[in-house]
């Protein structure tokens, strides 16, 4: 039974995935009341300032950067806390199978997603600070920082797998059940994922055409789930992203402002690095994935039609 597949244990009716849907859209809006509240005070109770602020800009209104961004991932972290239970109750369905379609979590696939990820990702950014200096400015704050290792380390990846638990793993899983094949699911899920970043103020700076670089990460974590039978290795490379890119390199325009290493003072524009990811990185890492896990039949996997097993172990 291979991971799309997997999707048919359980119960599957269509209004499960409906109620779902607003049970983590209310839990999202929930977890963001203390931010809200937060801000609101910050604000000094100006309704007209607080108003005039958005999430970009909640952070000038002297909001401690850190507790900024654990506000942040809070709204990602009720989700998640709702979304785990639910999936068990509503749809009888147990988390494993949502991840991968192996016996059990391959947690070492998580830990080689991140290695690889991040072992790309750092030598990336040490050779643009390398080459670039002028752009950079060092930031290093001891106490900051130390503690914006804690947030990042332990709630980021909360935010990540939550992602990939919805996007790589039960919509498109659920999608698939409906549909019937494996490519449409795919897409629709991955330009689902790029258009939610659009809210992020780099997409106000840049301008939408950034949206590609996020449709285009989406669907490299799903061809890579896809391939994989599971989503630990995205689950692996999207968590680590996010934190080295929390810890590494901040700007006053991202939607995330930490108190990272460096500042990047440039001034933010469209230029080829938004799409080296996309291009040339990701077929190389989907090269060293399927070289290390020996992957075939690609075009079955992404392409092929969604066949329901004649035989749904439950175990």
């Amino acid at each position: 039974m291979n991971f799309l597949q997997t999707g048919y244990k359980g119960k599957n009716e269509s209004w499960m995935y409906v109620i779902m849907f607003f049970i983590i859209f209310i839990g999202s809006m929930i977890g963001q009341i203390p931010i809200t509240i937060k801000a609101f005070f910050a604000s000094g109770k100006d309704l007209q300032k607080f108003a005039e602020s958005g999430q970009n800009s909640f952070a000038d209104l002297g909001i401690d950067s850190n507790l900024y961004l654990f506000l942040i991932l809070l709204s990602f972290i009720l989700p998640l806390l709702l979304f785990i239970p639910l999936v068990k109750s509503i749809h009888k369905k147990k988390i494993r199978w949502i991840v991968t379609s192996r016996k059990k979590i391959d947690w070492s696939r998580f830990f080689f997603g991140v290695l690889v990820w991040g072992g790309i990702t750092f030598l990336l950014l040490g050779s643009d600070i390398l080459l670039s200096p002028e752009k950079y400015v060092w930031n290093f704050k001891p106490i900051p920082f130390f503690t914006l290792c804690f947030v990042a380390i332990v709630f980021m990846p909360l935010q990540t797998s939550l992602e990939e638990l919805l996007f790589r793993g039960y919509y498109m899983q659920g999608l698939a059940l409906w549909i019937k094949n494996k490519w449409a699911p795919l897409i629709i899920m991955s330009v689902v994922f790029g258009l939610l970043h659009g809210l992020n103020p780099e997409i106000e700076k840049l301008g939408y055409i950034a949206l590609v670089f996020y449709i285009g990460t989406g669907l490299f974590f799903g061809v890579v789930s896809l391939m994989d039978e599971g989503i630990e290795l995205a689950m692996g490379m999207h968590a680590v992203n996010n934190i080295l890119a929390a810890l590494f390199v901040t700007t006053d325009w991202t939607v995330f402002q930490t108190e990272a290493l460096f500042i990047d003072i440039s001034e933010p524009s469209l230029g080829a690095e938004m799409f080296l990811p996309v291009v040339v990185l990701y077929p190389i890492v989907f090269l060293i994935l399927s070289k290390k896990y020996g992957w075939s039949n690609w075009k079955d996997k992404i392409f092929g039609k969604l066949e329901k097993p004649s035989r749904i172990e439950i175990e």
